[in-house]
């Protein structure tokens, strides 16, 4: 009796340390969370996506962020919702601003020997402008994304974000909108860390190498048929969350398709119900 209880209290000491903006939360009694991590044991590791998967950026956060770039850079471009949409095809921010003047024709400010360079000073101002976006509060964490990253701290399942984005960019939502303790649980691969972007494989590649991970025991949570593409690339298990822009896309490839992961454990997607798609 005193060591079950002496159990009981040190767990209840561990779970109390993830205190943020949004507290983590222990669900479920002593011998629930054993349960879930009997149940998880063979899931070893979750990969998130960033934009449209932790959070819905990229309508009212990179859109605007760019948008606002380009204004106080003397340019007339706008790009409006159904633009950006078409835009996302081309995985990378600075990727998608070449493409876009590729199509269209480049500014005559912009001479062709400083195309690259203007790109980058183009990017690093919309990331700034992003991520006051996030300090802000404007962009929320998706529905059953905190529940979820509890879920899997508590039963030692690990996680990591890969991305295309800015890695600053993406280490400021961890950290701001689910704070510095679970942020401190998060590897983080982004940006320009790898040379080939979604659909490559190759971030994920990377996060399985350095975290010594078997891919038969990791499953990837995306939102578009380009991060769809680098989980199959990459041969590991993908779970879709549709985000505002990728709904109608074709998810072939996948493993499962849901609107979002939820926040009721009762009718959303679960530790459980991840460990049910490894290959």
């Amino acid at each position: 009796m005193v060591i079950s209880l002496l159990s009981i209290i040190a767990l209840a000491s561990s779970t109390s340390a993830f205190t943020s903006n949004a507290p983590f939360v222990s669900r479920g009694s002593f011998a629930a969370s054993r349960s879930d991590s009997s149940m998880s044991a063979t899931l070893e590791a979750i990969l998130f996506d960033c934009d449209g998967v932790l959070a819905d950026t990229e309508r009212d956060g990179h859109r605007v962020s760019f948008n606002q770039a380009f204004g106080e850079n003397g340019l007339d471009d706008v790009w409006d919702v159904d633009r950006y949409g078409k835009l996302l095809e081309t995985g990378g921010g600075k990727e998608r601003m070449t493409a876009h003047w590729n199509e269209i024709g480049w500014p005559e400010s912009i001479p062709e020997e400083g195309r690259q360079d203007k790109v980058k000073e183009l990017h690093l101002r919309k990331t700034a402008i992003f991520m006051d976006l996030i300090d802000a509060g404007k962009i929320p964490l998706r529905p059953g994304v905190l529940r979820i990253i509890d879920d899997a701290i508590a039963a030692g399942v690990r996680v990591a974000v890969c991305s295309t984005s800015n890695e600053k960019a993406v280490s400021n939502i961890v950290s701001t909108l689910m704070g510095p303790q679970r942020a401190e649980k998060f590897q983080i691969f982004a940006g320009d860390m790898v040379k080939a972007k979604k659909p490559a494989p190759d971030v994920y590649n990377m996060a399985v190498d350095n975290m010594g991970l078997d891919k038969s025991r990791c499953v990837i949570i995306e939102d578009s048929h380009i991060g769809v593409g680098a989980a199959t690339g990459a041969g590991i298990s993908c779970l879709v969350t549709k985000s505002s822009y990728t709904g109608e896309e074709d998810f072939t490839g996948s493993d499962m398709i849901v609107d979002e992961l939820g926040d009721d454990a009762a009718t959303g997607i679960t530790l459980d119900t991840l460990t049910s798609l490894l290959k």
